[in-house]
């Protein structure tokens, strides 16, 4: 049986990435998403909503023409989270 190297593992970890900021206007992103964005020169500070920004980053995935499956995943998320604080259930 392998043993791993629990404080070397934990050293690893990226927990920067996943924390949320608030950009403004009441939305939260994560620190992962902000960067793919702004690697794609999508618009998002701006914006007053998630829709708004999952708007801007279709039209941004249509104009480079391509599929970006990063900007795609970000897409997704945002309108998962867009989902459930909008919903009444």
């Amino acid at each position: 049986m392998k043993e791993y190297d629990i404080e070397e593992l934990s050293k690893n970890l990226d927990f920067k990435s996943g924390e949320m900021v608030n950009i403004g206007n009441g939305i939260f992103l994560t620190n992962r998403e902000i960067e793919i964005l702004e690697i794609y020169q999508v618009p998002y500070k701006n914006c007053h909503t998630l829709k708004e920004i999952i708007f801007n980053i279709e039209k941004v995935m249509e104009e480079m023409d391509i599929p970006e499956d990063e900007l795609d995943l970000v897409s997704s998320s945002i309108a998962e989270r867009d989902y459930y604080q909008n919903t009444n259930y």
